[in-house]
């Protein structure tokens, strides 16, 4: 491989953000869900419910982005499967992680002069800070990658 010497086992660069309202506004207005699960007090209040719940969605966005951070722009998200395990709130710092589980050619786009890779990568978004937890587990994306 040329570029990056990426073996199984390799650690992804973790990604940590905070999401705060503002940007589940900007996520809602970019997709479509308005549901005021995602930034109405009132309706929150009336379910009982702590603080605006962060759209899982979101969370999607946040396993490729960490996935094209790190490998940058020659790496293509094929698949990505995740499930939910708890809420996130706004104003909440969640964590992204990886390793890499597998590599294999892609011999459907493979030529000696730009080898493609398939590249398994198990991930993990968690909260965290002092009510740390899960939030999605298990997550994992199958990515094209030329190095």
């Amino acid at each position: 491989m040329s570029g990056p010497q990426i073996t199984e086992g390799a650690v992804v660069k973790p990604l940590e953000r905070t999401i705060e309202l503002p940007d589940m506004i900007a996520y809602a207005g970019s997709t479509w869900d308005w549901h005021r699960l995602h930034y109405d007090p009132v309706y929150l209040e009336a379910k009982r419910i702590p603080a605006p719940v962060v759209d899982g969605q979101m969370f999607g966005a946040l396993l490729v982005e960490t996935i094209q951070d790190w490998l940058g722009p020659r790496a293509f998200v094929t698949a990505l499967s995740f499930r939910f395990k708890n809420l996130v709130f706004a104003g909440e710092t969640v964590k992204v992680k990886g390793t890499v589980t597998s590599i294999e050619r892609d011999e459907a786009n493979w030529s000696d002069e730009e080898p493609v890779y398939l590249l398994t990568i198990d991930m993990s978004l968690d909260v965290v800070g002092e009510k740390a937890r899960p939030a999605v587990t298990p997550a994992s994306a199958t990515v094209r990658w030329r190095p």
